[in-house]
């Protein structure tokens, strides 16, 4: 091979033996020559050295060497890989005779309750010991296609026979509604008109009545006192429900209630309700006229025989509009009333918060409320009497400022069937209404409810604060269970006690089916110790007496229930089972043990 000069040898061959095998090394090697050829050839460059010739006697044949080459056959050295020993295998065969025989699958039913017919009408009719009578009657059908009318017959009564009681006891309680209706496509409406008579008997004399008296002067008092109180109530009303309209629902009542002392009362309520949107938020506003006059024909004394009037027109606005934001519910409004009294100085402008709050804690299993609300009561004397049938007919009427009721609760789900709700209260009123029992003296001429047997409200700022609590659950099919306890301490301004208000109440009721047809329910509930305060005029006390605390009373009742059809049920309820002849009111025992049988029967015209 012949070369003008090492560098053109250099660069000619380079390519060809750096990818060879020689390494690295001898491409450094060549590379270092090149340098030195340059740097000679540079050195001189004047010098022309003419053409050589190189004689190559044998061509670089690079290897790898042994030591990084793999074995075609690898030697195993693992000194475990020994012969392995054959194994045979072999089995014993058995017949089995099979007992298996297919059949063809059948899809699964269902078992589907029968479906309970529902009846329009019914009828109740249940008597008792103490001559108690209980009867009802329900109608109600349809005119056409959209028209509706009905009714309700109700009456409640016993012969008395109470133990140890100088006066007649009975009481007679009848009632009778009226109503006609319509649904209409957009509307609904109702009216409706009703008449109620009530008596009752002040049969409550204080313990050891008369004995300031000879015995022939006592009987003759008592015997001469006629105990009968009559009360009759009128209602008429009506009501009108739209589904997309501003004016969302509108409500009318009027009450005309008289009693058998010459006493008269009057109440009308307008209540309309519209909903509305600001700034896309709906905001709902009831709007009220409360009307109440009425007049009492005396006062408790007699001293007074001009006519207690009383009388009140409460005008009311509220306002109020629900954010939603996430797992917050909030419902804020305030509410504003004005009230005009039959007397000029009693009129007043209130403004009351109405607010309300929730929060899911979680989910539906635990629900934080809260809320603050406020409220003008109207109290009128037929309200009064539906409490305590016992007041004497000499009542100061007044509302009630109702100042606010704040309360913070937790209710929920134990579980799919067991729910709960847990509330505390703090509570302030302005006049709230107290029933207290008169005082007396054995000499009064003046009726027949001046005995110590009749009842007055009188009115006191209170606070207070209240625990509530209740449970329910469906602890299997057929059987429910309702629980609940109330605890409040109350805070009087004027009065010595809260006057016939319990601290400790507690209810208690299970249902459960005993087969098919046949149907029990047990109630309990228990009343705490109550306060009230009464003074015999007659007698010179050397010291006050002290208030006089009425026992707290459980009342166990009962009822078993035979449904024969799904027409007809008879049923058997026991009152009282424990026999107490406890206070409800001071000087007023109730009924023992008492037991009721009857039926109750569906229908349709």
């Amino acid at each position: 091979m012949k070369i003008k000069s090492i560098k053109t040898f250099t660069r000619k061959y380079l390519t060809f033996l750096a990818p060879s095998l020689l390494g690295r090394v001898g491409v450094g090697l060549l590379l270092f020559l090149t340098q030195f050829s340059f740097a000679q050839d540079k050195k001189d460059k004047k010098d022309d050295i003419g053409t050589e010739v190189v004689n190559v006697v044998k061509p670089f044949t690079p290897t790898i060497s042994d030591a990084f080459k793999e074995k075609e056959v690898p030697v195993i050295t693992n000194e475990e890989n020994a012969k392995k020993e054959n194994v045979q295998y072999s089995i014993l065969p058995f017949p089995v005779a099979s007992t298996f025989s297919p059949s063809k699958g059948n899809a699964q039913g269902v078992d589907k309750a029968k479906q309970e017919r529902i009846f329009k009408n019914y009828a109740t009719l249940g008597l008792g010991n103490y001559g108690h009578l209980n009867a009802e009657l329900y109608v109600n059908e349809d005119l056409n296609n959209s028209e509706y009318i009905g009714g309700m017959f109700r009456h409640n009564s016993s012969q008395g026979g109470i133990k140890d009681i100088l006066l007649d006891d009975y009481f007679y309680d009848t009632k009778i509604d009226l109503f006609y209706g319509g649904n209409q496509e957009g509307m609904s409406w109702k009216i409706k008109a009703g008449y109620q008579n009530q008596i009752y008997n002040w049969y409550g004399l204080p313990s050891g009545f008369g004995n300031t008296l000879p015995l022939a002067d006592s009987m003759a008092l008592i015997n001469g006192i006629n105990p009968q109180q009559s009360y009759n109530t009128i209602t008429a009303g009506g009501s009108l429900a739209f589904d997309e309209s501003a004016v969302q629902d509108v409500n009318l009542d009027f009450t005309h209630f008289t009693d058998a002392y010459s006493s008269a009362e009057n109440r009308f309520l307008v209540a309309p309700t519209f909903k509305f949107d600001v700034l896309d938020e709906a905001v709902k506003t009831k709007v009220f006229v409360d009307y109440l006059d009425g007049s009492f024909k005396k006062d408790y004394s007699g001293t007074n025989t001009a006519d207690l009037q009383y009388g009140f027109t409460n005008f009311g606005i509220v306002p109020s509009f629900v954010m939603k934001r996430d797992d917050w519910t909030i419902d804020i409004g305030a509410g504003f009333v004005y009230s005009m009294g039959k007397e000029n100085d009693t009129n007043k402008f209130y403004i009351y918060p109405a607010v309300k709050a929730s929060y899911n804690l979680v989910g539906d299993l635990m629900v934080f409320y809260t809320g603050a609300n406020g409220n003008l009561k109207q109290n009128n004397y037929k309200d009064f009497v539906d409490g305590n049938p016992y007041l004497s007919p000499t009542l100061q009427i007044k509302p009630t400022n109702e100042l606010y009721d704040v309360n913070v609760g937790l209710k929920g789900k134990l579980a799919s069937t067991v729910s709960y709700d847990v509330k505390a209260s703090f509570i302030s009123d302005e006049n709230k209404a107290l029933l207290r029992s008169n005082d007396y003296n054995e000499n009064s001429t003046n009726a027949n409810y001046a005995f110590g047997n009749s009842f007055q409200v009188v009115y006191d700022d209170l606070k207070t604060m209240r625990v509530y609590g209740e449970i329910k659950a469906d602890l299997a099919k057929g059987v429910t269970v309702e629980a609940d306890a109330t605890l409040s301490t109350y805070t009087t301004k004027f009065q010595e006690e809260a006057w016939n208000l319990p601290s400790i109440e507690l209810n208690s009721k299970v249902d459960f089916a005993i087969t098919e047809k046949w149907l029990m329910g047990i109630n309990l509930f228990y009343v705490g110790e109550r306060k009230d305060q009464q003074l015999n005029t007659n007698v010179v006390y050397v010291t006050a007496p002290s208030p006089i605390t009425l026992d707290g009373y459980f009342d166990l009742n009962a009822n078993l229930r035979y449904k024969h059809n799904d027409r007809f049920t008879a049923f058997l309820k026991a009152n009282n089972i424990l026999n107490n002849g406890y206070q409800k009111w001071l000087n007023y025992p109730v009924q023992g043990f008492q037991v009721m049988l009857g039926g109750n029967y569906k229908f349709d015209f």
